[in-house]
């Protein structure tokens, strides 16, 4: 037996019809128009370092991108509790709380390790020739040897 996929549907006719994801995009849509509601009360600098994390409750989560900003927010609160109380979204906002959470980067490497020329690597391969270490040696190998590599590129 068989399993048979279910045909292809539009995106939209998902979304209309599955619970699940009807109330996910509903409540994408309503972070997304609190966030511009938020940004609209900010300072243009804090904008793009504060973000809606949730609102329930009266309480009100911003994510913050670091210690600084949350610094600069934390000072501004009474503000701008006052500025967004007057809007219909936040009528009962009650508190803001702020969290500190630096944006995922990618790891940067430390840099580039420095090019051997194939002078270093006919040296380094000499100085292998007269070493009687075997660990020592093959390591002299492996560093000659990827300058070559190097140098084919």
């Amino acid at each position: 037996m068989a399993f048979k996929p279910s045909p292809a549907r539009p995106p939209a006719a998902l979304l209309r019809e599955a619970r699940p994801l009807r109330l996910l995009l509903n409540q994408a849509e309503r972070l997304e128009h609190l966030q511009r509601l938020l940004e609209s009360q900010l300072q243009p600098a804090a904008r793009a370092h504060c973000h809606v994390a949730s609102w329930r409750d009266g309480v009100l989560l911003l994510v913050v991108t670091d210690g600084h900003w949350a610094t600069r927010l934390r000072y501004q609160q009474k503000r701008l509790q006052r500025q967004l109380l007057a809007l219909e979204a936040f009528d009962n906002l009650q508190r803001i709380h702020f969290r500190v959470q630096p944006p995922v980067a990618p790891a940067k490497r430390s840099g580039h390790a420095p090019e051997l020329s194939s002078n270093a690597a006919e040296s380094l391969r000499d100085t292998a020739e007269g070493i009687s270490d075997p660990n020592l040696r093959a390591a002299l190998e492996r560093l000659a040897s990827h300058a070559q590599v190097k140098d084919k590129r």
